[in-house]
């Protein structure tokens, strides 16, 4: 029987017995224990020189992961270069952050060579490859050339842009004609897939086939919307187990009785933190009778921290956070509180479950599991209440949430003061019509339906 090799461009550390970090580890986690296959991706280490980068083989049950190292150019060109330099920016609509360099998309290209090279020495020729995300979109070209004709997808976790965002980007022309080389193209909303399908049939003078393929350069690919989830039910038992609890109790003591809004966002600039911040300050100035009743917590890791870009962030919002601070705190509360670390798994669906408002707001994002699993931990008697950026790819999905422009400050202060004061009814309603949604269309219905459709496909 066929295999799964599972490609994305780092592997999850897997222990056995152990928890993994949700999303798209757990995903395909799940697929790989059920059936046995491979995870390969870089191991995270950089070497001097290309010469003395390193293969590992790992053996986790029925799950062997096999990594290789990157030298320092190749982590400059294609990690740091063209995938977050140019790539993530652009695909998330922020195109003043994006730079492009052509030696950079080389880099780009020969990792993603030196990921098919490996493979083909790896895999059978009935295998199923399934490869995730933006640092791989010139994979399948490289695997064909390598003489590999197995079946291929690919799934993009980030949005994917409207074409004129796209064609700022010189080697825009390249990347599509590579990406015309997988059999199945999976995208997290329709918005997305059909933004993919406007460049491929007006810029690339493709042609929609009668079967729903679109055929380019020769090719024809399948497309198709598949939302990525959560384990809802694992989500909420996370939530309620006593042993999470120790940060979520230290946090209940300490707010007093104060209702909390929560937001958990990785540090980066297409998030909207800044505009958060903005808009929270807002919230206090129109809306004084929350004034030393509310407290706003925003959970931020850091990322990408060998990135300029990434480090003007947090120094911006540092300021921002002791501003709003020193303008309304009081000697007894402090309105927000900004913690710049991460939090284990575990403990942190305890503290969504502590929040009266999970406020998610990003610029602009693929989907944005933040929002599912903070309407997944809450207590669906006394739910909280979701606040949702109308540009997550979630808000395709949980169109029961208070949905907000995150550029509009103001109406992001109005849905928080909104969400305060609304009636339990309401809120179990919304919260009740949320989770069936995400029943639905769950982490398992995910991971199935794009390996079916992947099977399914025709290579040519």
């Amino acid at each position: 029987m066929s295999r799964l090799v599972v490609v994305s461009n780092r592997v999850a550390p897997i222990t056995e017995g152990e928890p993994t970090a949700g999303g798209l580890a757990a995903g395909v986690l799940d697929a790989l224990k059920q059936k046995g296959g491979i995870w390969f991706g870089w191991s995270g280490e950089i070497t001097d020189d290309a010469a003395s980068a390193a293969n590992a083989e790992r053996t986790v049950g029925p799950i062997t992961l096999f990594t290789v190292d990157l030298s320092r150019r190749d982590y400059d060109e294609f990690y740091r270069g063209f995938a977050n330099g140019t790539l993530w920016p652009t695909l998330h609509y922020q195109v003043v952050h994006a730079r492009f360099d052509w030696a950079e998309f080389a880099g780009y290209r020969r990792v993603n060579k030196l990921f098919a090279e490996a493979l083909a020495r790896l895999v059978h020729p009935d295998d199923l490859i399934w490869a995730h995300d933006y640092h791989l979109l010139c994979l399948a070209e490289a695997m064909r050339a390598a003489g590999l004709r197995n079946h291929v997808g690919l799934f993009l976790h980030t949005p994917f842009p409207a074409p004129a965002v796209l064609m700022t980007v010189p080697a825009h022309a390249e990347l599509i004609r590579a990406m015309c080389h997988f059999d199945l193209l999976g995208f997290q909303t329709e918005a997305d897939r059909l933004a993919f399908a406007d460049y491929l049939l007006r810029e690339a003078g493709g042609v929609a086939l009668d079967d729903g393929r679109l055929s380019a350069f020769g090719r024809s690919v399948k497309t198709g919307v598949y939302p990525i989830g959560v384990h809802v039910g694992e989500v909420r038992e996370q939530a309620e187990a006593p042993a999470n609890q120790r940060y979520a109790s230290r946090l209940r003591t300490s707010l007093m009785g104060r209702p909390l809004i929560l937001s958990v966002d990785r540090l980066d600039y297409s998030k909207g933190l800044r505009q958060r911040f903005t808009a929270f300050e807002r919230f206090l100035e129109r809306h004084p009778q929350h004034q030393g009743q509310v407290v706003f917590m925003q959970i931020a890791p850091p990322s990408r921290g060998d990135i300029e870009t990434y480090r003007e962030i947090r120094r911006e919002l540092e300021g921002e956070a002791g501003r709003i601070n020193g303008r309304f705190a009081e000697v007894d509360w402090m309105p927000l509180r900004y913690l710049n670390r991460g939090f284990a798994r575990n403990a942190l669906m305890p503290l969504y479950a502590e929040a009266r408002i999970g406020l998610v707001t990003p610029l602009r994002d693929g989907m944005n599991l933040v929002a599912k699993e903070y309407v997944a931990a809450q207590d669906p008697e006394n739910p909280g209440v979701l606040v949702l950026s109308q540009f997550a790819g979630a808000a395709r999905e949980l169109d029961a949430a208070l949905m907000v422009n995150p550029y509009d400050e103001v109406g992001v202060a109005a849905a928080l003061d909104r969400g305060l004061a609304m009636p339990c009814d309401e809120r179990r309603e919304r919260h009740a019509a949320m989770l069936e949604v995400m029943r639905r269309n769950s982490l398992d219905a995910w991971r199935d339906r794009f390996e079916a459709d992947l099977r399914g496909s025709v290579v040519t």
